[in-house]
């Protein structure tokens, strides 16, 4: 069984037809995301840890985050986890923080620690330099 209980929307991104996982509520534009009543917005910070690194989970991050709207940032960090600061919609946000304890195909996650920020990132999602 798909997640949402649903077939997978399919979305046109970056010059590709897409399969995602996201609700019929999360596609579309920002404005039907407002009707839909996802106002509440948080921003929170994620460290993803296990077999993350050279398994293309920044790309599928940051593919998974524009499927949802959101904006932040990833990258790696030298200590082989990955970090990501996740901005937008609180249902949305969630549903990224769910998306991230599975990763790509290729990911063994064994944790992802979380922590809510006090400001938000400048809009857009984008991979940052590894720290």
């Amino acid at each position: 069984m798909r997640a949402f209980g649903q077939s997978p929307e399919r979305r046109f991104l970056l010059g590709r037809t897409m399969e995602c996982d996201a609700p019929a509520a999360y596609l579309g534009n920002a404005s039907s995301n407002a009707r839909v009543g996802m106002s509440r917005e948080i921003t929170v910070r994620l460290r993803i840890s296990g077999r993350v690194q050279g398994v293309a989970y920044r790309v599928w991050a940051e593919r998974q985050a524009a499927l949802l709207f959101l904006s932040g940032w990833v990258r790696n960090r030298r200590d082989g986890s990955v970090e990501a600061v996740l901005s937008g919609p609180e249902e949305a946000v969630r549903d990224m923080i769910e998306r991230c304890h599975r990763g790509p195909p290729l990911a063994r996650v064994a944790a992802v620690s979380q922590q809510i920020e006090a400001t938000a990132p400048d809009p857009g999602f984008r991979h940052l330099p590894t720290l």
